[in-house]
């Protein structure tokens, strides 16, 4: 699925928009630009890390706030919601804590837990019609999420929220989310994806034309697309890799030493290649680095730039994620890119939004 982008303050028609929506942890802007996809008004966007002001005011065109959401309150947004139209609060709370990729550590103490109370607080405070939250899939077990989904049920809303599977929804990476999707006028439920496998967006389908750079260089057109430069035994390791394989395919004088190990033995997923014809595995905040996951490019000996990353994870073709002229953080950007909602589903979540707006008297 192409995600392209209306004009801020109109659906994808032109008319005067139905919903206007706040985005909390606005990030780069994936959830925001999949809203504005559906017809969504995004009015604003909400962040504590400065660098994704550039990205959110020049691909979203509207008001972002650098604050910690810890300080938001209903009277900072009060004059930003369109007159008339129903109000969406949205947003995706830091996920590190419930990450899989923490592999079991204790992380209760870690000061990005109570952000969902914050995001309880404030729709308490502003009372929106709608609320949409979308995290990873293990936040749906934790007793902060619980408290989260009580709080809003106390506040009279009728919660829905489920896990989701990205390429149903046309997005090109086998990605789980947890969506949630809750409303003070009656059932709004978490919408099916309908693509079956054999219609899901491949990885071919996303990058396959973009132009080939080598490791360590950039291309001449877009400085995003960077190829994060291989060391020497690197390089021979993606020449010694098929996509799709494993590091068990290169010869020994190649593997590392935690291979070798007992503990290294069972992880796969790590200094491999994609696959052409298949969606790519989970785009994480590394995905530019050949050994922290599957980010081999399927047949140039390099990995993923984050040109192709925003690609995978379903921005649209040359969105702007920091200005052309000076010096850009690829590490910086990957991030950003890893960290944010995947626009298919964010467009997915504002169509259902719209669809049952158009049913409030």
């Amino acid at each position: 699925m192409t995600i392209e982008q209306s004009a801020p303050g109109t659906d994808i028609l032109g008319n005067r928009p139905e919903i206007s929506a706040v985005d909390l942890f606005c990030g780069a802007g994936g959830l925001s630009v999949g809203l504005q996809a559906a017809g969504v008004s995004v009015v604003a966007g909400v962040d504590i890390e400065p660098s994704c002001a550039y990205p959110f005011e020049t691909n979203i065109e509207a008001p972002f706030l650098l604050m910690d959401v810890r300080k938001l309150t209903a009277a900072h947004l009060e004059d930003l919601w369109v007159p008339g139209a129903l109000r969406m609060l949205a947003g995706c709370a830091p996920c590190q804590p419930f990450s899989a990729y923490r592999r079991g550590a204790d992380t209760s103490g870690e000061e990005q837990w109570p952000l969902l109370r914050e995001f309880a607080r404030l729709v308490r405070e502003v009372r929106p019609d709608l609320v949409t939250m979308e995290n990873v899939p293990r936040v749906g077990t934790s007793e902060v999420f619980r408290d989260f989904v009580a709080a809003l049920e106390d506040e009279g809303y009728e919660v829905d929220w489920r896990i989701v599977y990205g390429p149903e929804y046309g997005l090109p990476q086998h990605r789980r989310r947890m969506v949630l999707l809750a409303s003070r006028h009656g059932v709004l439920p978490v919408p099916d994806g309908h693509l079956q496998p054999e219609d899901f967006m491949t990885v071919r389908d996303a990058i396959g034309s973009v132009s080939p750079v080598r490791s360590g260089a950039t291309d001449d057109l877009d400085q995003l697309h960077t190829a994060r430069k291989l060391s020497e035994l690197n390089l021979q390791r993606v020449r010694a890799s098929r996509p799709g394989g494993t590091w068990m395919d290169w010869p020994e004088e190649l593997r590392s030493a935690c291979h070798r190990r007992s503990s290294g033995a069972s992880f796969h997923n790590v200094y491999a290649r994609m696959e052409w014809d298949k969606p790519a595995p989970t785009i994480t905040t590394l995905a530019n680095s050949f050994g922290a996951g599957r980010f081999g490019h399927p047949d140039q000996d390099r990995s993923i730039t984050p040109r192709e990353a925003a690609l995978l994870q379903g921005f649209p073709d040359g969105y702007r994620f920091a200005p052309s002229t000076g010096k850009m953080s690829m590490s910086a950007i990957t991030r950003m890119v890893g960290n944010a909602v995947p626009p298919p589903i964010a467009r997915a979540i504002g169509e259902a939004a719209l669809a049952h707006a158009r049913t409030v008297a």
